[in-house]
């Protein structure tokens, strides 16, 4: 089986997993898949929106069941932790739509929203909304990149535009992890 019938077949359910567990290369490549034609942008973004929207939904409720567990209070003393929580207590709404925005949050942070005492609905709604953006802006960008690939380099095999989309997702996710962990220590100084 082709690379190019897997995804026809497949890449959608992959595009969701993905979005929902890792996210931001999956919904970057579903972008680039949508480029070559191989699978529809709207099908590929939609993929990416109900993975995040479905995963982030499901550590919220692994948050609110475990909240009452002493290793999980234990968790919620940690630095990260305890910062990401100080910014959803002072900043609730802004914060719920902006954490899956921000490096080293976006999977800890649902857990934490579900450890405090803000209504599911406001977070199933506000989750929507941030994921919806979240979705499309991601694919968006693969869609883009896939472009500039092709204009830059022509029609590449699949396998080789796909190696190139998921080098540059990981060298950028790298370089604002790196940013976000230098970030702090250059206020300390």
């Amino acid at each position: 089986m082709s690379i190019e019938l897997l995804i026809e077949n497949y890449g959608l359910l992959a595009i969701f997993l993905g979005a929902a567990i890792e996210g931001e290369t999956a919904a970057f490549l579903g972008g680039v898949v949508a480029h070559r034609g191989l699978l529809g942008y709207w099908a590929a973004a939609s993929a990416a929106v109900a993975g995040s929207f479905v995963g982030d939904q499901f550590w919220f409720f692994a948050g609110r069941y475990a909240a009452r567990w002493s290793f999980v209070r234990r968790l919620m003393e940690r630095p990260a932790l305890a910062r990401a929580t100080q910014l959803l207590e002072k900043y609730p709404t802004g914060f719920i739509l902006a954490f899956r925005f921000l490096v080293g949050l976006r999977t800890i942070s649902p857990v934490v929203i579900g450890t405090t005492r803000i209504p599911t609905g406001k977070f199933v709604v506000l989750n929507a909304v941030a994921a919806l953006a979240w979705g499309q802006l991601f694919t968006a960008l693969g869609y883009l990149f896939g472009h500039g690939i092709q204009q830059l380099l022509g029609h590449l095999p699949l396998h080789r535009h796909l190696l190139i989309a998921a080098g540059a997702a990981a060298v950028i996710a790298a370089a604002a992890f790196a940013f976000r962990k230098m970030r702090p220590s250059a206020g300390h100084s």
